[in-house]
């Protein structure tokens, strides 16, 4: 016996340097391996070898949970599947999992895969309640595995790039203690915990990609170029693609004329005036490559505020194109004016030398992988600005770290693909447009088409069509306006639609399910959170939600006068899905308050200096400003703006939900219809509610009876009306409630 076990302790020793060799195989917290049964030890499943590179890292008396069906297909799958190491059951019983759960109790150490298959995806997914039912009846300890980069093996069924010799490790988490589920039915008992289960899952990928994948955002991508290098990887409105290669060496050559135009001081910021076209890429990776910072301006928010954000950021030059500024018709007089210099990329494009392209050409295919190690990840990426749609815009400071949180929160609970194809109409001075519809593919390595605008309502669907996209991005407006203009056809291909910046309208979703039968996934987030913070996913959705908070975001709910609590509970929410210590019930009620925000993607600080005080006062939590519920599965209920409710006699009125309710209260005046409804100061009752339109025909009579008719009280009527022919909008689609409020005070002065 002795001599068994000491060649089978060699044999597994000869394996682990062959996978040391072939893949650089490491593993990671061994040391938890020790822990004395009961305990389950619960993996990612992504190839046929996960079960090597865990096996080579247990000890002997540690067993695999295996299939005893799927054992008698052969005489191969036998002696893999039945044997010393395996446990051996037929998953097609009722008694399998009780099985397990009596050697669990007996004191036993059990290796399982809890997906219950190999992921197809590349990406977590749905895990069995059997594995539930094994932690709320065993109380066994939790150990969770990450295996990180199996997924590239050939030996892999999902669709994504493959590697013959990958780089790979697995990643074992601490001892793990299962919530306590209290005296509750068995069903949401499993139900619970395996919720639980996967939020630990997800959280444990995000944070081992934080801790050893690339820490800039040049790095990230450049990393994923040089395995891709003739990939074609961005295409815009010219038709003209660009491969990875093509960009690095673009970006290579660009850096090498910015320290004559643009100096060499560390950290300056240079603004950026583009649409979305390819050259935006390649000019953040040029800046990025010689350490400085993109300030990525708004061209639609008008001269004055052009010149207002210029001002606040500090901005000495700011690159642009004298063609898109002749198409757009913007007049950069007033950035001129303040001294700053427009360099323009026509110039500096015409300038660069055949020995300048020759020796970008030897740097961007031998040194591009080190070219961004200098910067560090806490640095400032990008300086992005708020909308200003309820006051002046702030600047937004967002470090590599920030964005590259966001993208890896985004890519642990949404199962993207190298299939994929983004499609991405939103502007790239919009954070969600930038980091979500721009770099996250050129991290994850997916193909995105740049659409000039997201305003060609009939245009989009047919181009989305012609390029077989599968993944787009929209906010209420822009996705009405597409379900009503687009063929049944058009989003054929269609995997994932997400939007965000404003409510979602249950006559869009109800449209889009009917007409095209995709459900539109809704999320929330800020500028200043880079931007996502919840969002919904096929695994976990609620219809009028949010989605549930990212992995390793941190909230809490502070209480608002006027405002009711619905549900009685702790003010703040632990972020780590381990420290649940209490059963999270099920149920609709929803605590609400005031949304304060922690996390890795929470932005270093803001270039506004009172802002900015009380930003960094909170330590680290950001103060949304929002009005939000939050229900027992935790998923998010925006109820509106603190500033969009209305203090009248005494009680809080939501401005947005009179908003929706009136906006699909007259289907007979067409889909054009629009009305928005503010706030005003009134002597008597504190504050009176004005409806904004673009129907001459409305009257009060036709909003009284619309807001008793969808249960609204007296308080929620408008008491006047203003006729527009057209309502204000800002670029991303939302009313711009800060323009209203100047139009209504100005014409009532009049």
């Amino acid at each position: 016996m002795a001599q068994a076990q000491n060649l089978g302790r060699m044999l597994i020793f000869l394996i682990r340097c062959l996978l040391r060799v072939l893949y650089r195989f490491r593993a990671h917290n061994t040391e938890v391996l020790r822990t004395e049964g009961p305990v389950l030890l619960l993996a990612n499943h992504v190839s046929w070898w996960d079960w090597l590179f865990l096996g080579v890292c247990l000890e002997e008396d540690w067993r695999f949970v295996t299939s005893s069906t799927t054992a008698d297909l052969s005489w191969v799958h036998k002696q893999i599947m039945v044997n010393r190491r395996t446990f051996a059951v037929d998953m097609n019983s009722p008694y399998a999992v009780k099985h397990m759960a009596a050697y669990l109790h007996a004191g036993g150490r059990l290796v399982l895969f809890p997906e219950g298959r190999m992921s197809t995806t590349g990406s977590l997914m749905k895990l069995f309640e059997g594995t539930g039912f094994l932690t709320s009846r065993t109380h066994a300890k939790v150990i969770t595995a990450y295996l990180r980069g199996a997924a590239r093996l050939p030996l892999s069924p999902n669709p994504n790039r493959k590697q013959w010799f990958p780089r790979v490790s697995v990643h074992f988490s601490s001892v793990l203690e299962p919530p306590r589920a209290g005296h509750i039915p068995s069903s949401e008992a499993r139900a619970t915990f395996t919720t639980w289960l996967s939020d630990v899952m997800h959280r444990q990928q995000f944070e081992t990609e934080m801790a050893w994948g690339p820490a800039t955002i040049p790095a990230a991508i450049f990393q994923t170029a040089r395995q891709m290098r003739r990939t074609p990887i961005l295409e815009d409105t010219t038709t003209k693609q660009l491969t990875y290669g093509k960009l690095v060496l673009g970006a290579t050559v660009l850096a090498s004329e910015w320290p004559t135009l643009l100096g060499t001081e560390p950290g300056k910021r240079v603004g950026l005036l583009l649409p979305n076209v390819n050259t935006v890429p390649v000019v953040l990776l040029s800046l990025w490559l010689k350490n400085q910072v993109p300030a990525i301006l708004n061209y639609s928010a008008g001269p004055a505020m052009l010149a207002g954000c210029a001002r606040l950021a500090g901005l000495k030059e700011v690159i642009t194109s004298r063609r898109f500024l002749e198409r757009a018709d913007l007049d950069v007089g007033p950035l001129q004016a303040q001294g700053i210099r427009i360099v323009y990329l026509e110039d500096v494009r015409a300038g660069i030398s055949v020995w300048a392209r020759l020796k970008g050409a030897f740097h961007a295919w031998f040194q591009s992988g080190h070219a961004a190690l200098p910067l560090n990840p806490d640095d400032t990426a990008l300086i992005l600005f708020t909308s200003g749609s309820e006051g002046d815009p702030k600047g937004v400071d967002l470090s590599h770290r920030n964005i590259l949180a966001n993208i890896r929160q985004m890519l642990s609970v949404v199962d993207l693909m190298d299939t994929d194809r983004f499609f991405n109409a939103l502007p790239l001075f919009h954070s969600f447009g930038l980091t979500i519809g721009l770099l996250l593919p050129l991290v994850q390595g997916t193909f995105v088409f740049l659409y000039i605008s997201p305003l060609h309502y009939r245009i989009i669907p047919a181009a989305f069509y012609a390029l077989d996209c599968t993944v787009l991005f929209g906010t209420n407006t822009f996705l009405s306006a597409y379900g009503r203009k687009a063929h049944p056809y058009d989003f054929r291909t269609l995997r994932y639609v997400f939007a965000g910046a404003e409510r979602l309208h249950p006559t869009t979703l109800t449209e889009w399910m009917h007409k095209f039968g995709v459900r539109i996934l809704e999320g929330y987030g800020a500028t200043e959170c880079s931007p996502c913070v919840t969002v919904n996913v096929p695994m976990h959705s609620r219809p009028a939600s949010a989605g549930r908070f990212l992995p390793a975001i941190e909230h809490r709910i502070e209480h608002v006068e006027g405002i009711e609590d619905h549900q009685e509970g702790p003010h703040s929410h632990p972020t780590d899905p381990a420290d649940h210590s209490a059963f999270r019930a099920s149920h609709s009620a929803l605590h609400c308050g005031r949304l304060f925000v922690r996390g890795p993607n929470v932005m270093r600080g803001y270039l506004n200096d009172q802002a900015n005080r009380q930003f960094q006062a909170l330590n680290g939590w950001y103060d949304t400003g929002d009005i939000a519920g939050i229900d027992g599965d935790g998923f998010l209920f925006i109820l509106g703006r603190l500033k969009r409710f209305a203090k009248i006699g005494g009680e809080m009125v939501s401005l947005v939900a009179i908003e929706e309710a009136l906006a699909s209260a007259f289907p007979q005046f067409g889909p054009d219809f629009s009305i928005a409804v503010i706030g005003q100061p009134d002597s008597t009752r504190g504050e009176r509610l004005v409806a904004i339109t673009n129907q001459p025909n409305l009257s009060l009579a036709q909003l009284r009876d619309a807001a008793q008719a969808c249960g609204l009280s007296n308080l929620s009527v408008p008491a006047s009306i203003h006729v527009l022919p057209e309502l204000p909008h800002l670029a991303t689609g939302k009313i711009n409630h800060r323009e209203l409020e100047k139009l209504v005070a100005s014409s009532e002065d009049g």
